[in-house]
């Protein structure tokens, strides 16, 4: 019984941990430009699929992943530059809409060029599972969790300690005032775009040995960071990690215990109670407003 309830802890944080990095992807461009970026889940399948490609064409992995993530970041760059930047002056829904049309784009062509298949890549290391407690472990999982907890150590330092990365907590906070300070806010979306798209497409290549992967696979992913996203509170970079595992964890344990037709419809009650109760997510800002 405890081998199985490790079975499905493990398999939780491994899903979870790429929520998460889905998520810091949506709270980087909200916090940058209060956007809602639709179109995340598809960098994390261009991350995955043009791997798979560029290995079929014998490019090793790590060039063929390191030519993946460029091409994220192109369609991250271009995204922001010719769809959001030209409707900077439009409303919130609009700019919302810009993006799910940004994302049904992308998908297009994913299936023109990819085709309607599911895609495999080989793990990292092997295919030897571990065993720990009883419960069978992926190597695959050990890259996952590892490659996340690096990904955030990494944003947290550059957030911290250097200038670029105060910039854009900078323009976060009042635009205006950034811009007044000197800080050209106009690259500091470019730049939020760029790091998102990048923050995608490694969590779509970490994850493609598991999950497999396709030319649709972002729809589904990309709602699930968003739903991890508001549960932790967003704009809020830890409540995107805390909600990530959170929605991972949950999802597993009704697959395992209850039934897997369930792990979505869990997903999404869960984000209506949490907002119901805590409309600002687990660990949102607190407003306070004088009267």
């Amino acid at each position: 019984m405890f081998a199985e309830f490790l079975q499905y802890l493990f398999t939780g944080i491994t899903i979870g941990a790429t929520y998460a990095l889905i998520a810091l992807g949506f709270t980087l461009i909200y916090n940058a430009s209060h956007v809602i970026n639709f179109a995340q889940g598809e960098f994390l399948m261009i991350g995955g699929m043009a791997t798979v490609s560029l290995i079929g064409l014998g490019f090793p992995l790590p060039v063929a992943m390191l030519g993946a993530i460029l091409l994220a970041a192109v369609m991250g760059i271009a995204l922001q530059r010719f769809a959001i930047a030209p409707a900077k002056q439009a409303d919130p829904v609009t700019l919302i809409i810009i993006t799910i049309g940004a994302a049904i784009f992308i998908r297009g062509i994913a299936q023109l060029v990819w085709g309607r298949g599911y895609h495999s890549m080989p793990n990292f290391s092997g295919n030897e599972p571990v065993n720990i407690g009883g419960a069978v472990v992926s190597t695959q999982t050990f890259w996952v969790l590892g490659v996340a907890a690096v990904l955030v150590v990494a944003l947290v330092l550059f957030f911290t300690r250097t200038m670029i990365g105060k910039a854009i907590l900078a323009t976060s906070m009042n635009k205006v005032a950034a811009r007044l300070v000197g800080i050209r806010t106009e690259m500091v979306l470019m730049l939020a775009f760029l790091l998102s798209a990048v923050l995608g497409s490694i969590a779509g290549i970490i994850v493609a040995p598991i999950t497999f992967t396709s030319y649709d696979i972002g729809i589904i992913l990309g709602l699930k960071g968003f739903v991890a996203a508001s549960l932790g509170g967003l704009g809020s970079g830890m409540g995107a990690i805390v909600g990530g595992l959170l929605l991972g964890v949950v999802e597993a344990m009704t697959a395992g215990y209850i039934s897997s037709d369930y792990k979505d419809a869990v997903a999404f009650g869960m984000i209506i109670l949490v907002l119901f109760f805590m409309p600002r997510g687990l660990m949102g800002a607190r407003v306070v407003e004088r009267v």
